[in-house]
């Protein structure tokens, strides 16, 4: 049993982040913008989220160690917000190639990343202590079963991961702006027709979009790093897999991210793991099966794709 509640608790590490950036994904995507910038508004959430971090560390701040990490989270938020409106404003208003625009931040933001570090303290790593490990959630811990696999060795990403996706959810599905977001996705000219701005709703989107990459990068490095290399170990491309995956859609999203969260935990953790420790595998190969499994998925999902049909196609206010 306590392999089965440290698979559990090892899943939601990998999980949660994917969960979050493939959410935000879909914000841009259902909303006609392609968005294969999201490796790279991750890198700059986590930058700006643990270089907060660090900062207040530094300092010795006497902050609570879990509200330190939720306004990091904020920040990060707020910084993949930023970032990713300059492929808003690429996509829309200059009507440049969506993937272009998308491989152009991926390019600039680990470079950017690692300048900044290297002006402010001379060494590209940022080093922060973890401190928002959570051993037990109070009364919550005590219930059987639940309780160890959810509220024991836990970070509070986590909750907030499985927050962002009950709003993401009821946001998209069951609000006016969803249904807006979904039609500038489809049928844009229909959307225009009946006094719908699609300009502002792709901007909207693009701007959810990177708000939740900047928070799934911090999401991402917090429980499984003490320090942050301008990097994010290609998450960004596996929660576009996830996307694919779960067919644009919030539910199958959810399902899809768990998938690869489990299958990344047999990766990054296997000798943990009794069953798959023991087994004459080489560790490269466990390190290979996300990846495989990702273009397994991809081969397979392209030919039932239910994409938006507008997607990656710049709409023309002057066109009908």
């Amino acid at each position: 049993m306590n392999t089965i509640y440290y698979i559990v608790q090892q899943t939601m590490f990998f999980a949660i982040p994917l969960l979050i950036v493939a959410l935000a994904g879909m914000f841009s995507e259902r909303s006609g913008i392609i968005n294969i910038a999201l490796e790279g508004i991750m890198v700059i959430g986590a930058f700006f989220g643990i270089g907060f971090i660090a900062l207040m560390q530094m300092n010795d701040s006497p902050m609570n160690p879990q509200l330190m990490l939720l306004v990091a989270i904020i920040i990060a938020g707020i910084a993949g917000g930023i970032f990713s409106l300059l492929h808003a404003f690429a996509s829309i208003n200059l009507k440049a190639d969506q993937t272009i625009s998308g491989t152009a931040l991926n390019m600039f933001a680990p470079a950017a990343v690692i300048f900044t570090a290297r002006i402010l303290q001379s060494v590209q790593q940022v080093q922060f202590a973890d401190k928002f490990h959570i051993t037990e959630v109070p009364v919550l811990s005590g219930i059987p079963i639940i309780g160890s696999m959810f509220f024991k060795n836990a970070y509070i990403t986590t909750y907030v991961g499985l927050i962002i996706y009950v709003i993401s959810y009821i946001l998209i599905t069951h609000t006016r702006f969803g249904l807006r977001l979904r039609a500038c996705g489809e049928h844009p000219q229909a959307a225009d027709s009946v006094g719908i701005n699609v300009y502002f709703i792709r901007y909207m989107g693009v701007l959810i979009s990177g708000i939740l990459a900047g928070i799934g990068g911090i999401v991402f490095v917090v429980p499984t790093s003490t320090n942050f290399n301008a990097t994010v170990a290609g998450y960004g491309f596996l929660a576009l897999a996830v996307l694919i995956f779960g067919q644009w859609r919030c539910q199958k999203i959810f399902f899809s991210a768990f998938f690869f969260g489990v299958m990344k935990t047999f990766a990054a953790a296997y000798s943990g793991i009794p069953i798959l420790k023991d087994l004459p595998i080489s560790a490269n190969v466990f390190k290979m099966i996300p990846y495989i499994i990702t273009l397994l998925v991809l081969v397979f999902m392209s030919k039932n794709s239910q994409a938006p049909k507008a997607e990656g196609i710049p709409y023309d206010k002057s066109v009908r």
